[in-house]
């Protein structure tokens, strides 16, 4: 089962993402996309670490997804990606945005099952920036979350730490 928790900054998204996978109550890999490139990435990151289940096993990519995911899916029938839009930037610093992003929905189109939590930020809801790189990027991860939503089996958005479902097969 794909599920894809969408959310604004700090909205409770991972959080939500984490007690989703708690309730499988199966062995979970947390994959996660960001790199620390400042001090308050970094501590964000800390707090991400404290707030996971200890046992939990991390395994750390930048443009590497899909590869990951196929080996993840070999190895745990529990797997959460936090998050797309910092895989998405990495895709795009790397100069492999397009090539990448058809691997990822290839791995999404052969999914076989397994539990797959994907953590995405929801970008559209503000105004647009003035900078044409910061817009592209903007659209560029529109254009993904709504590439998965159609593929996952559930979708929800999350506010204020509440979510809202928005797709359940």
């Amino acid at each position: 089962m794909i599920t894809l928790v969408l959310g604004g900054n700090k909205s409770g998204k991972s959080d939500f993402a984490l007690d989703l996978a708690a309730k499988t109550r199966k062995p979970a890999l947390f994959i996660a996309t960001g790199k620390a490139r400042d001090l308050e990435f970094r501590e964000q990151i800390r707090q991400h670490r404290i707030n996971r289940a200890p046992k939990m096993e991390v395994l750390e990519v930048s443009s590497g997804l899909p590869q990951a995911l196929q080996k993840a899916k070999l190895h745990f029938p529990s797997v959460i990606v936090d998050s797309l839009d910092y895989w998405l930037f990495s895709c795009r610093e790397s100069g492999c945005e397009a090539e990448r992003i058809q691997e990822f929905l290839d791995v999404l189109e052969g999914w076989d099952g397994k539990d797959l939590i994907l953590v995405s930020a929801e970008t559209g809801l503000g105004p647009l920036p003035a900078g044409s790189g910061v817009r592209a990027f903007i659209r560029s991860l529109g254009a993904l979350n709504r590439r998965v939503a159609t593929v996952a089996d559930r979708a929800f958005l999350v506010a204020a730490g509440l979510p809202l479902t928005l797709k359940q097969d």
